[in-house]
Protein backbone atom coordinates (compact mmCIF):
# COMPACT_ATOMS: atom_id res chain seq x y z
CA UNK A 1 0.00 0.00 0.00
CA UNK A 2 1.34 3.41 -0.98
CA UNK A 3 1.44 5.98 1.83
CA UNK A 4 1.49 9.71 1.19
CA UNK A 5 1.97 12.49 3.73
CA UNK A 6 2.33 16.25 3.30
CA UNK A 7 5.37 17.20 5.38
CA UNK A 8 5.20 20.92 4.60
CA UNK A 9 2.22 22.77 3.15
CA UNK A 10 3.72 25.07 0.54
CA UNK A 11 3.61 28.78 1.24
CA UNK A 12 4.46 32.05 -0.53
CA UNK A 13 4.17 35.38 1.26
CA UNK A 14 5.89 38.65 2.06
CA UNK A 15 7.00 39.46 5.60
CA UNK A 16 8.61 42.82 6.35
CA UNK A 17 9.36 43.38 2.64
CA UNK A 18 11.08 39.98 2.40
CA UNK A 19 9.72 37.14 0.27
CA UNK A 20 9.20 33.88 2.17
CA UNK A 21 8.43 30.77 0.14
CA UNK A 22 8.88 27.04 0.15
CA UNK A 23 7.10 24.38 -1.86
CA UNK A 24 4.71 21.74 -0.66
CA UNK A 25 6.98 18.89 0.44
CA UNK A 26 5.49 15.42 0.28
CA UNK A 27 6.73 12.09 1.63
CA UNK A 28 5.71 8.98 -0.30
CA UNK A 29 6.37 5.47 1.00
CA UNK A 30 6.00 2.95 -1.81
CA UNK A 31 7.43 -0.53 -2.42
CA UNK A 32 9.87 -0.16 0.48
CA UNK A 33 11.19 3.17 -0.83
CA UNK A 34 11.09 6.57 0.88
CA UNK A 35 10.50 9.34 -1.66
CA UNK A 36 10.49 13.10 -1.13
CA UNK A 37 8.78 15.38 -3.65
CA UNK A 38 10.08 18.97 -3.78
CA UNK A 39 12.26 19.37 -0.67
CA UNK A 40 11.81 23.15 -0.84
CA UNK A 41 14.05 25.68 0.90
CA UNK A 42 13.10 25.74 4.60
CA UNK A 43 15.82 23.51 6.06
CA UNK A 44 14.86 23.69 9.77
CA UNK A 45 11.22 22.89 9.02
CA UNK A 46 12.10 20.04 6.64
CA UNK A 47 14.48 18.38 9.09
CA UNK A 48 11.94 18.75 11.91
CA UNK A 49 9.14 17.17 9.89
CA UNK A 50 11.37 14.29 8.76
CA UNK A 51 12.37 13.65 12.38
CA UNK A 52 8.68 13.42 13.36
CA UNK A 53 8.38 10.64 10.76
CA UNK A 54 11.39 8.83 12.25
CA UNK A 55 13.50 9.65 9.19
CA UNK A 56 16.71 11.50 8.41
CA UNK A 57 17.93 12.64 4.98
CA UNK A 58 20.01 9.45 4.57
CA UNK A 59 16.81 7.37 4.73
CA UNK A 60 15.44 8.88 1.50
CA UNK A 61 15.80 6.79 -1.68
CA UNK A 62 14.52 9.30 -4.24
CA UNK A 63 13.98 13.05 -4.41
CA UNK A 64 11.57 14.09 -7.16
CA UNK A 65 11.74 17.67 -8.42
CA UNK A 66 8.61 18.92 -10.15
CA UNK A 67 10.77 21.68 -11.63
CA UNK A 68 13.98 23.50 -10.82
CA UNK A 69 12.77 26.77 -9.28
CA UNK A 70 14.78 27.38 -6.14
CA UNK A 71 11.79 27.35 -3.76
CA UNK A 72 11.16 23.74 -4.81
CA UNK A 73 14.66 22.29 -5.02
CA UNK A 74 17.20 24.22 -2.93
CA UNK A 75 17.55 21.46 -0.30
CA UNK A 76 18.06 18.56 -2.71
CA UNK A 77 21.72 18.01 -1.76
CA UNK A 78 20.70 17.18 1.84
CA UNK A 79 19.65 13.75 0.58
CA UNK A 80 23.09 12.38 -0.25
CA UNK A 81 21.97 8.75 -0.63
CA UNK A 82 19.02 9.58 -2.86
CA UNK A 83 18.65 9.49 -6.59
CA UNK A 84 17.27 12.77 -7.92
CA UNK A 85 14.43 12.61 -10.42
CA UNK A 86 13.69 15.61 -12.63
CA UNK A 87 11.15 15.86 -15.49
CA UNK A 88 13.40 13.87 -17.83
CA UNK A 89 16.15 12.00 -16.00
CA UNK A 90 17.43 10.36 -12.83
CA UNK A 91 20.68 11.71 -11.37
CA UNK A 92 23.03 10.39 -8.71
CA UNK A 93 25.63 12.22 -6.68
CA UNK A 94 28.44 10.36 -8.47
CA UNK A 95 27.65 12.25 -11.68
CA UNK A 96 25.50 9.60 -13.37
CA UNK A 97 22.39 10.49 -15.37
CA UNK A 98 19.92 8.07 -16.94
CA UNK A 99 16.54 8.65 -18.57
CA UNK A 100 13.34 7.48 -16.93
CA UNK A 101 10.23 6.21 -18.63
CA UNK A 102 7.74 8.28 -16.62
CA UNK A 103 7.96 5.98 -13.59
CA UNK A 104 10.17 6.07 -10.50
CA UNK A 105 12.06 2.74 -10.75
CA UNK A 106 10.97 0.05 -8.30
CA UNK A 107 7.80 1.94 -7.32
CA UNK A 108 4.25 2.58 -8.50
CA UNK A 109 4.90 6.34 -8.67
CA UNK A 110 4.19 7.83 -12.09
CA UNK A 111 5.45 11.09 -13.58
CA UNK A 112 3.32 13.28 -15.84
CA UNK A 113 4.97 15.83 -18.15
CA UNK A 114 3.26 19.18 -17.43
CA UNK A 115 5.12 22.16 -18.94
CA UNK A 116 3.82 25.72 -18.84
CA UNK A 117 4.74 27.18 -15.46
CA UNK A 118 8.28 26.22 -16.40
CA UNK A 119 9.62 24.76 -19.64
CA UNK A 120 10.43 21.49 -17.88
CA UNK A 121 7.84 20.52 -15.29
CA UNK A 122 6.44 17.22 -14.05
CA UNK A 123 3.60 16.22 -11.78
CA UNK A 124 3.76 13.17 -9.53
CA UNK A 125 0.84 10.75 -9.68
CA UNK A 126 0.22 8.42 -6.73
CA UNK A 127 -2.63 5.93 -6.28
CA UNK A 128 -3.69 5.78 -2.63
CA UNK A 129 -6.20 3.63 -0.80
CA UNK A 130 -8.06 6.46 0.92
CA UNK A 131 -7.94 9.38 -1.52
CA UNK A 132 -7.77 7.66 -4.89
CA UNK A 133 -5.38 9.23 -7.38
CA UNK A 134 -3.44 12.10 -5.82
CA UNK A 135 -1.48 14.44 -8.09
CA UNK A 136 1.38 16.39 -6.55
CA UNK A 137 1.11 19.24 -9.00
CA UNK A 138 4.13 21.43 -8.33
CA UNK A 139 3.28 24.86 -9.71
CA UNK A 140 0.72 23.76 -12.29
CA UNK A 141 -1.54 25.06 -9.50
CA UNK A 142 -0.36 27.32 -6.69
CA UNK A 143 -1.51 30.22 -4.55
CA UNK A 144 0.19 32.94 -2.53
CA UNK A 145 -0.87 32.93 1.13
CA UNK A 146 -2.93 36.11 0.69
CA UNK A 147 -4.96 34.69 -2.24
CA UNK A 148 -8.28 32.90 -1.93
CA UNK A 149 -7.79 29.28 -3.00
CA UNK A 150 -10.69 28.76 -5.42
CA UNK A 151 -10.86 25.16 -6.62
CA UNK A 152 -13.83 25.06 -8.98
CA UNK A 153 -12.73 24.00 -12.49
CA UNK A 154 -13.24 27.41 -14.09
CA UNK A 155 -11.15 29.16 -11.43
CA UNK A 156 -8.44 26.51 -11.67
CA UNK A 157 -8.21 26.77 -15.45
CA UNK A 158 -8.12 30.59 -15.36
CA UNK A 159 -5.79 31.04 -12.36
CA UNK A 160 -3.13 33.61 -13.25
CA UNK A 161 0.51 32.62 -12.88
CA UNK A 162 2.98 35.54 -12.69
CA UNK A 163 5.90 33.18 -13.40
CA UNK A 164 4.30 31.65 -16.48
CA UNK A 165 6.58 30.45 -19.31
CA UNK A 166 4.01 29.20 -21.82
CA UNK A 167 0.30 29.86 -21.34
CA UNK A 168 -0.99 27.38 -23.94
CA UNK A 169 1.10 24.58 -22.46
CA UNK A 170 0.04 25.44 -18.91
CA UNK A 171 -3.63 25.26 -19.93
CA UNK A 172 -3.05 21.83 -21.49
CA UNK A 173 -1.17 20.67 -18.40
CA UNK A 174 -3.97 21.84 -16.13
CA UNK A 175 -6.51 19.94 -18.24
CA UNK A 176 -4.44 16.75 -18.03
CA UNK A 177 -4.14 16.99 -14.25
CA UNK A 178 -7.83 17.75 -13.68
CA UNK A 179 -8.84 14.80 -15.87
CA UNK A 180 -6.93 12.23 -13.81
CA UNK A 181 -6.79 13.61 -10.25
CA UNK A 182 -9.11 12.86 -7.35
CA UNK A 183 -7.07 15.15 -5.11
CA UNK A 184 -4.39 17.74 -5.93
CA UNK A 185 -1.52 18.94 -3.78
CA UNK A 186 -0.55 22.35 -5.19
CA UNK A 187 2.97 23.73 -5.11
CA UNK A 188 1.83 26.35 -2.58
CA UNK A 189 -1.50 26.04 -0.79
CA UNK A 190 -3.80 23.36 0.64
CA UNK A 191 -4.57 19.97 -0.85
CA UNK A 192 -8.02 19.93 -2.44
CA UNK A 193 -10.53 17.47 -3.87
CA UNK A 194 -11.21 17.75 -7.60
CA UNK A 195 -14.84 18.40 -8.50
CA UNK A 196 -16.06 15.71 -10.92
Amino acid sequence: MTELKILIQGYAREEDDVEKASASTVLIKDSGKNVIVDPGMNKPLLLETLKKEGLTPVDIDYVILTHTHTDHMLLTALFENAKVVDPFSIHTFDGTTVDHEGVVPGTNIKLLNTPGHDFAHTCVVVKTGDKGRVVIAGDVFWWADDEEQKTDKESLMNKEDPYLRDEAKLIESRKKVLEIADYIIPGHGKMFKVEK
